[in-house]
């Protein structure tokens, strides 16, 4: 990875935080964050060839028409993640019903009541960060493993964002693994994005979308390890209600068996995707990694 120049570093964060506040600041904060993300489309061109051939690999049946309006739904649903994210500051518990709503939180609570600790299997869809901020609010704190952003001035703001329902985040890194452990043995819930693509070395192919990608099986083992709960669990967008609503289906059977156990993680976010297609993050390579002596499925990033 190129080295990033302190100069870069410091313009995109503050580039970051003045769109936040803008957006806090805005009477119609979507459709300024529409806006943003229009400009992102133009500056980054491959975001739509990959949304294109996504389409193309996954969703076949569907005609130019059809794969356009989901390429306008993506975008829509990644500005309402930021116009939401731009409002933590202003969400506390007295409010947060306003904004979004349970929907099968008796599977939360059964989980808990095993008191082994919750994985939470969830994807880029809906909004991945409010559904943690609000669960939060809620009903309790929670752990959520990210990626630490490459900028690390952007990775502080959004970890501030991140933990000011009170959540913890837990970076992937070489010994992030104890204190997730630490977490479901004090019977605590830990959010996982489960749905990105990962190289042949770290992950197991398993059917996503009929076709074979590469998944980190990490999910499944720490299950079986410690014998805490897999729950799907995101918030979807709901144009009838004018807010969201955060889903949390029934718990996931853990065999023991990782291939297996995996597959059956993502045969439920797929049927989730399935259920709200307009919503989820069609912009990332997810077919990336391709099982030994099959051609690659994208063409060149730049």
């Amino acid at each position: 990875m190129a080295r990033r120049s302190k100069l870069r570093n410091a313009a995109e964060a503050a580039l970051a935080r003045a769109l936040l506040a803008g957006l806090r600041a805005s009477r119609d904060p979507v459709r300024a964050a529409r806006r943003a993300v229009a400009l992102l489309e133009v500056a980054a061109p491959r975001l739509r060839r990959t949304a294109w051939r996504n389409f193309e690999l996954a969703m076949p049946e569907l005609d130019r028409e059809g794969r356009a309006r989901l390429l306008e739904g993506c975008w829509m649903n990644l500005a309402r993640v930021i116009a939401m994210m731009a409002q933590f500051p202003r969400i506390g518990r007295h409010n947060v019903g306003e904004f979004i709503r349970y929907e099968g939180f008796e599977n939360y609570a059964q989980a808990k009541a095993r008191g082994r600790g919750i994985l939470v299997a969830t994807a880029h869809l809906g909004n991945w960060e409010f559904s943690a901020f609000a669960h939060a609010l809620m009903t309790e704190p929670m752990a959520v493993v990210v990626r630490p952003l490459d900028n690390p001035l952007l990775d502080e703001l959004a970890t501030r964002y991140r933990t000011m329902s009170g959540n913890r985040v837990i970076g992937r890194g070489q010994d992030f693994l104890r204190p997730l452990v630490e977490t479901l043995k004090c019977n605590g819930a830990v959010g996982i994005l489960a749905d990105q693509n990962v190289t042949a070395d770290r992950g197991v192919f398993v059917d996503f979308f009929g076709r074979k990608a590469c998944v980190d099986a990490g999910l499944a083992r720490l299950a079986h390890r410690t014998g805490a709960a897999v729950l799907p669990g995101y918030a979807l967008w709901s144009e009838g209600e004018g807010r969201y609503v955060l889903h949390f289906e029934p718990e996931i059977t853990i065999s023991g068996e990782t291939l297996a156990d995996t597959q059956a993680v993502h045969a439920r976010l797929e049927a989730a995707i399935r259920r709200a297609p307009d919503q989820w993050l069609w912009i990332h390579r997810r077919w990336k990694t391709r099982p030994e002596g099959e051609p690659p499925l994208y063409g060149s990033p730049c």
